[in-house]
Parts: structure tokens; sequence; C-alpha cells
């Protein structure tokens, strides 16, 4: 009877108690976790696939599993990632400047759009087998002897409406850090810039080494805001690129669908296949390196309740990280004979390689702040903080060797790429991060409701954990033997590590099953439908303050 309570009422939770803030943080974050259901059954099923597993023969049919590897990265980087990464810094932002969010009508926008759009690109390529696997790649998009003109067109409205949905988390974020009201209500723009772009960080080194007093002992800005602030530029020129990219691809699938095709020679593939990567690489190498970084650290000083280490350096750091993702994308094209060698050289080697140093700072100086606050107990908090550190630790450097002309030549094809960089820097790296602030987050944004149990949340952690490791780890070998991504193979081929890799990616699937089965028992369903429900509370205020989270971590 008591499961059966909690599954209707939750353990404390009442959704009537929240404010608009908390409210819209939920909705934005319980569809981004059933998105990533969606995106994690849908990877089992092409893992399923690939190792010859006896499941219903239309997922073996090429169009359907090649629509599926298309949509898959929407769903999980837009829909699941791009939803709870917005959540979590609109709630942020306000909780950490101790002022309202600027509009919360805009931050259900938000959601809404990315959402919507989402399930837009997903339905394209279920229903209409639309599958040019590089969404917005040139020509792809727009070779209709191919793909339905119909998918394509409801593809890109799709991806256009989720780039609408970035620009308004944009313009909210900015819009409260730069409000006069609060802690701001004296500072000047140029005094947000300035500690916004970390400039007020690099002036206390330069200070320091001249032995002078620091530039400003008080930044503007709380480190984590800064992280969100510098991130958030890369953000908005992913968004327009992709937009444009959108955009472009989009007036060639209407013209062709009136009969009156253009010619797509008239775009030159390489400088065309230049802008795409510049922007897409944003995500990666920018604004998911710079927010993760700067999650990190808000992480550790809210477990620890300790200042940051090396605090300076690091904001000199992010603002060195947010110049060097502007100048790596190349790297996406060393296996293209096109590309000027000194490009190569210059941005897809040299460039490139420095990302290990920003990276490896900024893991090294989250660890030492952990270390400095000793004893500290391992909570689940804390476990998932250093999981995403762990992957990260491994993604990276994976990536550094692909960074090289004649490694990449064997790499850049295989699933190397693809599991042993790309899976174990989202599903570890950056999601096992995101896990950690979920719980950090829990009794802020819920006031206080008890999670409902405490050993799924440990089964969680390690299932996920073992699995994306796995999963990725096994699949980056069979890319080292020479498996080709993007290729559907039927014959058998790397079936002992495909078997393997699928074995850790049910583990993945099954820990997102545990996490949300605890989720909805600790809210109840009453619960999870109130949260779509009006708040009573319009206004913004959260009532747990930064010092009270670190208490539950002391021994």
């Amino acid at each position: 009877m008591s499961i059966m309570n909690n599954l209707i009422n939750g353990t404390n939770f009442d959704h009537k108690s929240l404010n608009a803030l908390q409210k819209v943080t939920l909705r934005a974050v319980v569809m981004s976790f059933l998105f990533f259901g969606l995106v994690a059954i849908e990877g089992m099923i092409m893992r399923l696939v690939q190792a010859h597993a006896p499941i219903p023969h239309m997922f073996y049919h090429p169009e359907h599993y090649f629509s599926i590897m298309t949509v898959h990265p929407i769903v999980g980087i837009f829909g699941s990632t791009y939803q709870l990464v917005f959540a979590a810094f609109m709630f942020l932002v306000p909780f950490l400047t101790k002022k309202p969010l600027y509009s919360i009508k805009l931050a259900n926008a938000v959601w809404l759009l990315i959402t919507i759009g989402t399930a837009l690109a997903w339905l394209s390529a279920f229903f209409t087998g639309y599958a040019p696997l590089y969404t917005l790649y040139w020509p792809l998009p727009a070779d209709t002897t191919q793909f339905s003109v119909f998918g394509g067109i409801v593809f890109i409205v799709g991806v256009a409406l989720i780039m609408v949905g970035t620009l308004g988390f944009i313009y909210n974020i900015y819009a409260t850090i730069f409000q006069r009201v609060g802690v701001h209500k004296d500072k000047t723009t140029k005094e947000l810039l300035i500690s916004g772009f970390g400039i007020d960080g690099m002036l206390n080194l330069w200070n320091k080494l001249r032995g002078k007093p620091p530039y400003t002992k008080e930044p503007a800005l709380a480190l984590p805001v800064v992280a969100i602030f510098r991130g958030t530029v890369d953000t908005f020129l992913d968004a327009i690129v992709i937009l444009g990219a959108g955009i472009l691809v989009l007036v060639y699938l209407l013209f062709d669908a009136t009969g009156h095709p253009l010619n797509v020679g008239a775009i030159d593939a390489l400088l065309y296949k230049n802008y795409f990567w510049w922007g897409l690489d944003l995500v990666a190498d920018g604004l998911v390196l710079i927010y993760v970084a700067g999650s990190w650290y808000l992480l550790a000083t809210l477990i620890t309740g300790q200042k940051l280490f090396m605090e300076n350096v690091a904001r000199a750091a992010l603002m060195l990280e947010l110049l060097v993702s502007w100048m790596v994308w190349s790297h996406h094209l060393l296996a293209d004979q096109g590309q000027p060698e000194m490009m190569k050289l210059i941005s897809g080697e040299m460039v490139t390689a420095f990302e290990l140093l920003t990276q490896g700072l900024a893991l090294f100086i989250t660890l030492v702040t952990l270390w400095k606050a000793r004893p500290l107990k391992i909570t689940p908090e804390l476990a998932y903080l250093l999981g995403g550190l762990v992957g990260f630790g491994l993604a990276v450097p994976a990536a550094i060797i692909q960074a090289d002309m004649g490694m990449n030549r064997i790499l850049h094809n295989t699933q190397w790429i693809i599991f042993a960089h790309v899976h174990i820097a989202l599903i570890v790296g950056l999601y096992m991060t995101l896990y950690s602030a979920v719980y950090v987050l829990w009794p802020i944004v819920t006031n206080n409701t008890k999670m409902f149990s405490k050993k799924l949340t440990w089964t969680h952690f390690w299932l996920y954990l073992v699995g994306g490791v796995g999963m990725g780890a096994f699949a980056g070998m069979a890319g080292l033997d020479g498996m080709l991504r993007r290729h559907l193979y039927v014959n058998g081929e790397f079936n002992t590590l495909m078997v393997l890799a699928a074995i850790c990616g049910t583990m993945v699937l099954v820990a997102w099953f545990l996490f949300l089965f605890n989720i909805v028992m600790s809210v109840g369903i009453k619960g999870l439908i109130g949260i779509f429900l009006p708040a009573e509370d319009k206004t913004a205020s959260y009532g747990i303050e930064p010092e009270t989270v670190a208490e539950n971590h002391k021994v």
C-alpha cells in the first residue's frame, strides 16, 4: 500500500508550494529525461541490430536504421542535453546572483519550443525515413532523389524551432545577468562584462606577477555565472550557424517541392563544410567544455562549502577556452583532401591539442578543491561529480589522439571517434556531471522533497558508470579493428564486441529506468502532473542558501 501511495502522492512533494521558477525548471527537466529515454531506446535498437539480436526485422531495414541514426543526436543533444542544461542554468543564474529570472514566460517558451522542435525532427525520421546522417551537411539534405521533401521540410522546421528556443534561453540569461537589482544594483555594464569574460581574473593574475594589489577582490559575477556567461556566447554563435544552415537547406527543399530545383553546385562545398563545422564544433569544444568546467567548479564549492582552488586561474582559463573553442573546428576536416594543410596543422592539430591543457586544468582545480576539503562523505552528488571527471578524463585524450593527421586517417571514419570520444564524453562526462547537479539542486528545486530510495540512487550510479564506460570502450575497440561509423553491418562482423557493447548499453537503459522510477516515486503521479500546472506563487524566490548544501556532505 505504501508503494501505491508513493506512486500516486510521492514522498513529501507538494507541487502547490513551488514557485514559478521551480516549476518551469522541473518541466524542462522532466522533458529532458523523457527524451533521454527515447534516445537510449533507439540507441539500443542500433546496438542490437549491429549485434544481430533476434529483434523485429523492420529494425534491420536500412531506411529505418539510418533514420534512427540521423535523429539520434538531435534527440540526445538538443531534446535532452540542451533542455537539462538550460533548465539548470535558468535556475542557477537567479540562485547565484540572488535576483529574479528576467522572464518566466520566456523560460516556458524555451522548453516548449525545444520539445516541439525535437518531436518534429523525430517524427520526420520515423514516419518518412528522412536519413541524411549529417543532418545539415551539404549537399545530402537537399538530395530529394533519396529522401522525402516533406520529411526534410518537417525535420528542418523542427531544428529551426530548437534554435529559436535556444536564442530565447540566451536572451533570458543575459537579461537576468544585466538586471540592475540586488547585488548588481550599483554595477555598471562595463564591470559586468569585464567579470563575465574573466578579464578581472586575468588582471588579478597580472597584478600579482607585478607585485601590485589585485584588480578586484570581489568580482562582479560568481565563477559559475562567468562560465554560463561565456559558454552562452558559443551557444549563440552555434545557434546562428545551425539556424542559417537549416534555412539554406529549407530553401532548397521548398524550391524542389515546387518543381523548380536550385543548383546544389552553386554552394561551395568546402566553404560550407568549414562554416558548418565551425558552428557545430562550438557545441562540443566550446559550449560543453566551458559549461562543464563551470559546473564542476560550482558543484565542488557547493559540496565542500570551500572557496575554489586557484579561482583567478580558473577565471582566466575559461576566457582562454572560449578563444580556443573558436579556432579548433578544422580537426573535423583532417581527412578532407581539399582542406588547406596549414589549417589542418594549426587549427586541427596544434590549437586542438591545447584543449587538453584547458580541460585538464579544470579537472585539476576541481580535484584539488575537493581534496582540500577532506573529510567528505561519498554522497551521490559527489560520486556523480567524480564520474563526470572520469568521463572527460577518458574522452578528451581520446579526442587528442584523433587530432593528428596520421592517426586521423586510421580513426576518422570508425566507431572509435563516435564511442571512445563522443559517447563517453556525453554519456559519462557530461551526463554524470548533470546528474550530480540534479542531486545537488533536488532539495532546492523541490522544497526539500525526500528521494524515494537511496539504494536505487546508488544502483543507478554503478549501472550507469560501468555501462557508459563499457559501451564506449567495446565499440571503440571495434573502431580500432576497422568498424566504420555510419555503416550497417549485416554479416556478423565485429559481433563479439557489438554484443558486449549492447550489454553495456542495456545497463545504461536500465539505469535510466531506475532513475525515472525513483523520481516518479518521489514526486508521485499527482505531483508530476502538478509540475505542468500554473504556479500559485508567481515569484522566483528560492529557499535554500548555497552554504546549506555543503552541510550534507561533511563527515
